[in-house]
């Protein structure tokens, strides 16, 4: 009897080791091609938007609590932050030049995602002006990703002058 209880012991410890093991790799798949079709779709809008002159459109992407790091200047702190910075942009820019964001890399844990992407600004006529690239984080809420954090840099070196 005694070893039939052991043996049964025994049983379940092993049962239970392996499929906690299996459920722990089941946890870390995710659809990458989905995940990346989301955020590019994320990116797409944001540059129709931009084009469009639609302030509204573009904070879509943003969640209330976002920051925004850009080259050059202090972090925009908010959604409304980054929307009077959008808005002053949209009003100051007479040249109609638009620019393209393309995924990178992604990395992807849980309900996050961090997004390695790169951008191109075009002038009218379709001709490169400049590059650069950029990290995105994002949180999957109610069934979305909205960004909460962003970082963007140039290629185009700094022109110091005198």
């Amino acid at each position: 009897m005694r070893k039939t209880i052991k043996l049964f012991g025994l049983s379940v410890c092993i049962a239970f080791i392996i499929s906690s093991c299996e459920t722990a790799e089941k946890e870390g798949v995710y659809n990458m091609e989905k995940i990346r079709t989301e955020i590019q779709a994320l990116e797409d809008a944001y540059s129709a938007a931009e084009v469009a002159k639609d302030a509204d459109a573009i904070m879509k992407y943003y969640s209330k609590e976002a920051i925004s790091y850009s080259q050059n200047k202090e972090p925009l702190k908010g959604k409304t932050a980054i929307r009077e910075s959008i808005v002053s942009n949209i009003a100051n820019d007479s040249i109609e030049n638009y620019n393209e964001y393309k995924v990178v890399d992604l990395f992807v844990e849980g309900s996050t995602v961090v997004e390695v992407g790169s951008w191109i600004e075009f002038d009218v006529d379709g001709n490169e002006k400049q590059s650069g690239n950029f990290i995105a984080y994002f949180e999957k809420r109610y069934g979305k990703y909205i960004c909460v954090r962003d970082m963007s840099t140039t290629n185009t070196p700094l022109k110091l002058g005198l």
